[in-house]
Order: structure tokens, then C-alpha cells, then sequence
């Protein structure tokens, strides 16, 4: 009988996007479908917009980040997100590499000079940078989309590290 009042330990989980296409938040809604009745007890979203409205960047086991950053807004988000998360996993090429977003990098001159209203008009970096470039990343799932297998394997990876998946 006490067995049943002590509360199973859940991984306190993050999902975050920056500048990309949100490839992997698809295929990370699929996931969630195909995984849910294996994941529901295991996994506590405090934030994922994807999936719930009240979100919250506080004490994550694990935050997940798609995309690359491309303006201040974005990298006092990844600081932040950081800051409150024990491991943080680079999701997709934008966010591993900071490309394709960061095409713009190596545009010539005149394509720079031709973008640079728009890029100041939003507030945006002039070059688009990698996750790894503004903070330290725990993993990276390389793709663009990322590969669900990697995916599954990273969670499982953390879900029996945290003591959830027994």
C-alpha cells in the first residue's frame, strides 16, 4: 500500500526552438504519438510549446534545442535554457552546425548589403551562429530533419541515467 503513495520520478524535460525550419519538432510530435503509452509515466514536460501552453524555463534534466541562433533574444533564451538544464542536446543541422539557417554567412558582399535592412530591422545577428558557439551542448543528434532513431536512443539514454526507465 505505500508503494502506491510514494510518486514515481519523472525526467523533467525541455524542448526549445531557435531559428530553423522545425523539422525535428515534427518528427518529435511523432515520436510522441508513436512513444506515448511508454513515455506518459516517464516524462514531465516543463517546457514544449509543441505540446502544452504553460511552460517553464526552470529545472530540466534534459533540454532539447532545434535551431541555430541568429539574434540576442535567441542567445539569452540558450543561456537561460542552459542555465537550467543538467544536459542540453543540440537537435538537427541548424542547431549542430548552424547550418542551413546560416547560409547568409557566406553570402558575398553584395548579398550582405542587399539583406542588411532586414537584418536590422529584426534585430538579427550578421553572422547565424551553432548551439556549440554560445554554450557548452551535453549531445548532438545530427540531420536535417534529425534522425528519430537517435532521438529515441538519446530519451532511453536519459531516461535510465535519471533512474526513470528501471
Amino acid at each position: 500500500m505505500l508503494e502506491n503513495l510514494v510518486m514515481q520520478k519523472k525526467l523533467r524535460f525541455g524542448w526549445f526552438t531557435l531559428t530553423c525550419s522545425e523539422d525535428n519538432t515534427i518528427i518529435f510530435v511523432e515520436l510522441i504519438n508513436r512513444h506515448y503509452f511508454e513515455w506518459k509515466d516517464k516524462i514531465k514536460f516543463v517546457y514544449c510549446k509543441p505540446l502544452q501552453s504553460n511552460n517553464k524555463i526552470t529545472r530540466m534534466d534534459v533540454a532539447y534545442v532545434e535551431g541555430a541562433v541568429s539574434s540576442l533574444h535567441e542567445e539569452k533564451l540558450l543561456k537561460k535554457v542552459r542555465a537550467n538544464s543538467r544536459y542540453l542536446v543540440a537537435v538537427g543541422a541548424c542547431a549542430c552546425t548552424g547550418m542551413p539557417s546560416g547560409q547568409r554567412n557566406l553570402f558575398n558582399d553584395a548579398t550582405k548589403k542587399s539583406i542588411r535592412p532586414s537584418i536590422k530591422r529584426y534585430n538579427l545577428y550578421e553572422k547565424v551562429k551553432a548551439v556549440k558557439d554560445i554554450v557548452k551542448t551535453d549531445a548532438m543528434l545530427f540531420g536535417c530533419p534529425m534522425s528519430a532513431d537517435s532521438f529515441v536512443m538519446n530519451i532511453n539514454g536519459y531516461l535510465k541515467e535519471f533512474g526513470v526507465d528501471k
